[in-house]
């Protein structure tokens, strides 16, 4: 069967057409059917429109003698975009900018021109997000025009039925084994998981969704977390339930080649929310204190903002890699392409800026300089990290008898529980209980009435002697409980107090003042203490109970990038002049509308 023969049997073309697809291979049926090919067909035959269509092809040569799989691709590829560009309100979930594209294949195959320019070179290129194939089609792209020797081996996986059977169909178009090409969840959601679990890359590109939450994973995810720790996937830690990103992340530096087998390099696109997310010690900061303690971080680019088709956020491209050129060992590059775009003649829903091919060569330029400049900065690892100590300060409290506390007291729940019983209700043990109780809660307030009202203490102790000695007269004895209750509820800070100690003498800390700082780890934290923290409050203390569960020294290590800060630019206010000319101008003209409404 081909399509003239079909379209010589207008009839019976919906059940020939179905015979002809039964005899592509089990594969290719699979991405057929992926794309939900026979709903189509059927859709088609009720509109009586499938012979039309079918008539359409029918006309079109695409034989390999006339057009080559390389071509073939092409056309593809050119079909894919303008679908997705035409689609552009969904498309960025399945669909990067080109240039984008461009820009993170440049800055990953950059320093390895020497290498890929080699004779019959072999070098495998893996997405974990595949999508539509587009990043892992324009990586093969720029190998094969950078070297027409070279032999790109293509991996990808993708949960999108539509986008794995576009991505199928392309590897299938131009000759590669589309057994590389897996649909499924990459992170695992109990149905499926990793295509390549025992798979090591030599360049990985993704852009995972943004800020997408991971519930569904987060079962099958958690259990390898920790069952498998960093014999895993995701041994650095867990990010928040709202966004996966650096999960994605944590799997493709899983599939790092040891250096000893000529290493990775990858390039992954987040959100700004990986960048800084996340306190000392949470999942978010562990992870980037893992990718920047081993030395993986190489670079970061701030893209320009609508860029993209379903979102118009700032957008930033990691680039990761476990063989660093000697000079950036220990180095991170931060690089500010914010302002690097030309604005299009016609939006494509969010998408409103493109970044040129001129542009694209000066950002990958940048990168190569690897110098500190305008839009360039070049930082060591430890920048990025901070240590953060809890300072405290003493508890100083003075105490006074009032009908406000009181009545606070009568609330408290050490105070409600003495007329409470455990005993059956209704019996008569329950009733004696509960009877019990409210005589002592008479009695303490009658204890705390006795006392003068006026009178202020200022040293917890001397007040906690006195109602000792109140109930002592009274042959009554006060529980740990009710007395916690009684500081907790009279108790009210003032630092012209005592300090309040403990039975070792050691002052208490106020946890209502209780702060924390961050320290660079490249500062002693003692020195910062006595810098920053003594001038202003010298009975502080820094908690040396809280210590980081890695390095056990004191204070919890975290990590972030606040990218922006090191590329701020101080703007002036306008004068003061300019700015009342202005609100002259718009008063006098508000004026003279109103004037012209009344005439």
């Amino acid at each position: 069967l081909d399509f003239q023969r079909l379209k010589s049997d207008p009839n019976h073309i919906a059940k020939n057409l179905a015979h002809y697809l039964k005899s592509f291979s089990i594969r290719a049926r699979g991405i057929l059917d992926h794309f939900g090919f026979s709903e189509h067909i059927e859709k088609l035959e009720k509109a009586n429109r499938l012979y039309l269509v079918v008539s359409k092809f029918a006309e079109i040569d695409l034989h390999p003698d006339k057009v080559s799989n390389q071509e073939m691709g092409y056309i593809f590829e050119e079909l894919v975009r303008k679908y997705n560009e035409d689609a552009n309100e969904t498309a960025g979930d399945h669909f990067t900018p080109r240039e984008v594209i461009r820009l993170m294949v440049n800055l990953l195959f950059a320093p390895d021109d020497d290498i890929l320019t080699q004779k019959s070179i072999v070098k495998t290129i893996y997405d974990p997000t595949c999508g539509t194939g587009g990043m892992i089609s324009t990586a093969e792209e720029h190998l094969k025009k950078l070297n027409p020797d070279a032999k790109p081996e293509i991996f990808g996986q993708d949960y999108n039925d539509e986008s794995y059977a576009v991505c199928g169909s392309d590897m299938l178009i131009k000759g590669h084994s589309i057994e590389n090409i897996v649909f499924g969840d990459v992170l695992g959601d109990g149905q499926s998981t990793d295509g390549f679990p025992s798979e090591k890359f030599d360049y990985m590109l993704a852009n995972p969704p943004f800020g997408v939450k991971w519930e569904a994973e987060q079962d099958f995810v958690t259990k390898e977390h920790e069952s498998q720790g960093f014999s895993g996937r995701f041994g650095a830690g867990l990010p928040r339930i709202n966004d996966g990103s650096f999960l994605f992340l944590q799997h493709m530096i899983s599939k790092m080649k040891p250096v000893d087998q000529g290493g990775t390099r990858l390039g992954i696109v987040f959100n700004g929310s990986p960048l800084f997310t996340g306190d000392a010690g949470s999942g978010e900061s562990e992870i980037r204190r893992w990718i920047i303690e081993n030395d993986w971080l190489e670079a970061i680019v701030g893209l320009p903002d609508q860029l993209f088709y379903n979102t118009g956020i700032f957008t930033y491209i990691w680039i990761v890699t476990n063989r660093k050129a000697p000079e950036r060992k220990g180095k991170v590059q931060l690089i500010n392409a914010v302002s690097f775009f030309e604005k299009m003649r016609k939006s494509l829903g969010n998408k409103r800026n493109y970044i040129t091919e001129k542009q694209i060569e000066n950002i990958t330029r940048l990168y190569g300089e690897f110098k500190d400049g305008e839009f360039s900065k070049i930082f060591d690892n430890t920048h990025f990290g901070f240590r953060k100590i809890t300072v405290e300060r003493p508890l100083k409290l003075k105490f006074q008898i009032s009908q406000d506390a009181l009545s606070l007291l009568q609330e408290a729940s050490a105070f409600v529980n003495l007329a409470v019983s455990k005993k059956k209700k209704g019996s008569k043990a329950h009733d004696e209980e509960v009877e019990q109780g409210k005589a002592q809660q008479r009695a303490f307030l009658d204890i705390l009435k006795s006392l003068d009202g006026q009178k202020i203490w200022t040293d917890r102790e001397s007040f906690i002697n006195e109602i000792h000695e109140q109930a002592r007269s009274r042959g009554i004895k006060l529980g740990a409980p009710i007395l916690k209750a009684i500081v907790g509820v009279f108790g009210t800070h003032d630092d012209g107090a005592t300090v309040c100690c403990d039975k070792n003498e050691n002052p208490e800390p106020d946890t209502s003042l209780r702060d924390t700082e961050s320290v660079p780890l490249s500062e002693s934290i003692e020195d910062y203490f006595q810098r920053e923290v003594k001038p202003y409050v010298p009975d502080a203390w820094i908690n040396d109970s809280i210590k980081d569960e890695k390095d056990e020294q004191i204070g919890i290590v975290g990590y972030e990038v606040p990218f922006n800060r090191h590329f701020y630019k101080y703007v002036p206010p306008r004068p003061l002049q300019e700015i009342e000319a202005d609100l002259k101008g718009i008063t006098d003209s508000i004026l003279k509308m109103i004037g012209g409404l009344t005439q």
